[in-house]
């Protein structure tokens, strides 16, 4: 027998569990959700549109199949709750569930026909329409709620055989797109939920040059690759947001550089009733790209750049001998006095500017900020030194861009 002196006391034996006990918290801790991010208003329309959706649906359903038993499905209301409640998700999209219910419907009545026991059949049922679903692009979680139904639903369900698959699931399931298509949409939803596809602004193969550096497109497939996982969202919209987190980390470290601290202040500017061959010469004698052209107030009216010039002549115009409103642009991208420089990153980069007017809050011209200034801005931030002058740089002018 050992010395009572070798036993473990009390205390030993509580320092040792305390480890276990704080891992056993920690896990129970993961059964808590996480903070819905939506907000107030998009709770609420998640709501109406549930209600809307689910109204329309079933009554249109009735009257369109007369005296039709079921004309109304319940997985329809879990279908409701990702339609209206999280339609930027991949299982939400029309192909999602239309697909997705009508693969569920056909794969519960086949085995409900050949599996003589209900329990397995549904199991089966259940199984194959997500074996199906994954590769086929349309994974619905209320459809494994369809292929149950087309199992386990009665007599009325059974007597209706393949029709079934027809009549309720595919009129309901079109109804109930159509309507998240009409209410989406109405409130200004992006539904179907596709990121909007960008265009190189030099039409090359080239990507954008804000995704020459940090993170690419290929480092986040090989992740989610290697996770093996299938999440619930598009894999674009997620770069968008890891790209969107990237640049609100940049505004954190240079977001005290603003644009009248990296502007050029004496701006050569036209007015609307020069002369474009007045307007060219001032391009060329000051050595710049772009004029402003601004009324007596110096208030912003349009631009008028070179490619405006070699566009026109180009195509044989004779505007080059009219005025420069024949010719400037009116649509103009701007910065305010105060924004900060970092704003402007991305039109810069992926936008293909190389000019921006500087607005006071009257919309006057007080500025110009070009790829230069920014580029210089960086610089000085990054070095915490001036940025010395490159010859390439200013043989373009102060302010005619890279």
């Amino acid at each position: 027998m050992p010395p009572d002196s070798a036993k473990p006391s009390d205390a030993d034996l509580a320092a040792a569990s305390a480890p276990s006990a704080r891992q056993a918290v920690a896990w129970l801790r993961t059964f808590v959700p996480t903070p819905i991010t939506g907000g107030r208003y998009e709770r609420y329309k998640s709501c109406l549109g549930a209600l809307l959706g689910l109204f329309v649906t079933e009554w249109i359903s009735r009257h369109l199949m007369g005296g039709f038993n079921p004309w109304f499905i319940a997985p329809m209301g879990a279908s409701a709750v990702l339609l209206f409640a999280v339609p930027s998700s991949p299982l939400a999209q029309p192909w999602s569930i239309i697909g997705g219910n009508l693969v569920a419907a056909t794969v519960g009545v086949t085995c409900a026909m050949l599996i003589p026991s209900q329990g397995l059949a549904a199991g089966v049922a259940v199984a194959v329409a997500i074996g199906l679903m994954f590769p086929l692009r349309c994974i619905h979680p209320p459809s494994g709620a369809v292929a149950l139904t087309a199992v386990l639903g009665g007599p009325a369900v059974k007597a209706l055989g393949f029709g079934f698959i027809v009549m309720p699931v595919a009129v309901n399931s079109m109804v109930l797109v159509l309507m998240a298509l009409a209410f989406n949409n109405a409130l200004r939803r992006r539904y179907p939920h596709r990121p909007a596809e960008t265009v190189p602004s030099h039409l090359t193969r080239d990507v954008p040059p804000s995704q020459r550096v940090g993170f690419t497109r290929a480092d986040l497939d090989a992740v989610l690759a290697a996770r093996g996982e299938f999440l619930d969202i598009e894999e674009d919209d997620l770069e968008a947001i890891l790209v969107a987190a990237e640049l609100r980390a940049f505004r954190r470290r240079f977001g005290d550089v603003r644009c009248v601290d990296i502007m050029s202040h004496d701006v050569v500017t036209a007015a609307p009733d020069m002369p474009a061959a007045d307007a060219a010469a001032l391009l060329v004698r000051h050595h710049v790209k772009a004029l402003p052209v601004v009324d007596d107030q110096r208030r912003l009216l349009g631009i008028i750049t070179q490619t405006d010039f070699f566009d026109a002549q180009r195509t044989g115009s004779r505007r080059t001998a009219g005025n420069v409103r024949d010719l400037m642009t009116r649509a103009v991208t701007v910065a305010q006095i105060d924004q900060p420089m970092v704003d402007l990153a991305r039109a810069f980069s992926d936008g293909g500017l190389h000019h921006v007017p500087v607005l006071d809050h009257d919309r006057r011209v007080v500025g110009m900020v070009t790829q230069s200034d920014l580029v210089a801005a960086l610089v000085r931030s990054r070095t915490g030194t001036p940025a010395e002058p490159d010859a390439r740089v200013s043989a373009a002018g102060e302010f005619g861009g890279l």
